[in-house]
């Protein structure tokens, strides 16, 4: 005899009534145990979930919404959703939102202004009930006037100017490690791989690249500071090409990103040049594919998971208690080493 087939999908709607009827209860009990309320026995809560499994009874979470003012709903906007270093904190942040049963809604802004704006009128028509925001700090800034009183936070992007919640690293430091480490290996000749500088990551490691240059007492040589608009690997390559084409080339480069130093090092392959023996490169995140290219590439390793678990841990304070002064955070990095510096 085959295997009996799990149980099909209902085909009208199962009503809270009938849950009840099932179950022997009142609608109010059954209403009481969705909502995860106290006041319901144990035996009693269990009889109704097991009348809701046999059912197939599904929450109503519009009409929840509308009784209650609460979505249960997140916005989480990223400015390229392709990113791989994006992917995981957006995982980390749906872990917490889920534990705490929220739903995570994935906003691509592409970093546009209008865009955002856009998300944050969801927020001010109660269609979801908070957000997230990882784009430049520029964009942020410019719609600080209108967004300030919202309930959200910043991860990895913020502006301490403005009064919102954030989480965070110290770019300047961890800029200025991966130069140190260069500079530990006899490079003096280290050229710099930047992004769009919108964004607060890119200025503020440009800087703690041009500052650890001027610890060592070494000149800042601008034709070794390339800045690109796209974090693709392309970018990277075609970065590296132009400064490689130079007679004094650098022989190491830093990169703002995994993505851009795995562009770099495909340039280095295409040029003939062994790393690290004839040019050492260094990233900046540690994204899962750094350790799995060849040579494996010496990154700055950000806590990407904790990062996305701590903006939502953030957003939750704030929804708990508005009034609460909710402080910013910022997390550590790491230097991790391996063959390509």
């Amino acid at each position: 005899m085959p295997a009996a087939l799990p149980s099909p999908l209902p085909t009208e709607t199962v009503s809270i009534s009938a849950v009840a009827a099932h179950a022997g209860v009142s609608v109010a009990t059954v209403s009481r145990v969705m909502n995860e309320q106290a006041g319901v026995r144990a035996p009693t809560r269990d009889k109704v979930l097991a009348s809701v499994a046999a059912l197939g009874y599904r929450m109503n979470h519009l009409a929840r919404s509308l009784r209650t003012a609460e979505s249960r709903m997140l916005l989480t906007m990223v400015p390229d959703v392709g990113n791989p270093f994006y992917a995981q904190i957006v995982r980390g942040i749906d872990t917490v939102a889920r534990e705490h049963g929220y739903f995570v809604l994935l906003c691509d802004t592409g970093a546009d202004a209008g865009r955002e704006r856009s998300y944050f009128d969801l927020l001010r028509m109660h269609r979801a009930d908070g957000a997230i925001c990882l784009d430049p700090d520029t964009v942020q800034h410019a719609l600080s006037h209108e967004s300030v009183t919202l309930p959200w936070v910043a991860c990895c992007e913020f502006d301490p100017a403005v009064a919102v919640p954030y989480v965070g690293i110290d770019n300047h430091r961890a800029a200025s490690d991966a130069v140190a480490h260069l500079l530990s290996r006899g490079h003096t000749r280290i050229g710099l791989i930047n992004s769009d500088e919108r964004y607060l990551y890119a200025r503020q490691r440009q800087q703690g690249y041009l500052d650890a240059l001027a610890a060592a007492g070494l000149p800042v040589q601008p034709q070794w500071v390339h800045t690109v608009q796209s974090l693709d690997y392309e970018a990277g390559t075609a970065a590296t090409l132009r400064m490689m084409a130079q007679p004094d080339a650098p022989t190491a480069i830093f990169a703002v990103s995994d993505t851009l130093a795995i562009g770099v090092l495909s340039a280095l392959r295409q040029l003939g040049k062994r790393v690290p023996q004839d040019v050492a490169v260094i990233g900046f995140d540690d994204i899962a594919i750094a350790a799995q290219i060849d040579p494996g590439l010496t990154t700055i390793a950000q806590p990407m998971r904790e990062l996305g678990e701590t903006a939502a841990r953030l957003l939750l304070q704030r929804l708990a208690d508005p009034a609460a002064s909710v402080p910013g955070v910022l997390l550590q990095h790491q230097l991790i080493l391996r063959g390509s510096a």
